[in-house]
């Protein structure tokens, strides 16, 4: 019997919007150059579209202490705050620091701390969503899974 999948997040509604157009893509893209600059690790892209109606994108990451989680969080938004104009519709977790969520609408970006991510273990859980590693020393990466979405 699979795993029951749980919501993190409430299901996309009218009143759940983005600020701008920028395809999902490119938001992506500029999230994981944000992550990249502060040596977030063990970056893995998942296609949501067919999987869930949360969002079409989720990009999980590590950080290993609790200053490098919010050099990320920052990092991010301000990749994708200076891309596209862009902010995120909903931010948690930037507290405590040990799983930090922004939430983009259409894309979702967890943060998390080392025991945290094994711990929800996100891969595992969605594992029948389309996945993608970026290396951690990857400089531009180019992400195959990002290709099926809207062109940048």
């Amino acid at each position: 019997m699979p795993a029951k999948k749980i919501e993190l997040l409430p299901k996309r509604t009218p009143e759940k919007k983005r600020t701008t157009h920028a395809p999902v893509r490119q938001l992506a893209e500029l999230a994981v150059e944000g992550i990249l600059s502060k040596k977030g690790e063990h970056i893995v892209l998942m296609d949501m579209r067919a999987v869930s109606g949360i969002a079409d994108l989720f990009v999980v990451c590590t950080g290993t202490s609790d200053m490098q989680i919010k050099a990320i969080m920052d990092a991010i938004e301000d990749a994708i705050r200076e891309g596209t104009g862009e902010r995120p519709w909903h931010v948690e977790g930037s507290n405590g620091l040990q799983w930090v969520l922004l939430d983009y609408v259409d894309m979702v970006l967890h943060v998390f701390n080392p025991e945290k991510r094994a711990f929800y273990d996100l891969e595992r859980l969605w594992g029948d969503a389309p996945m993608e590693r970026v290396p951690d020393d990857a400089d531009h990466p180019a992400i195959a899974l990002l290709k099926t979405f809207d062109p940048a």
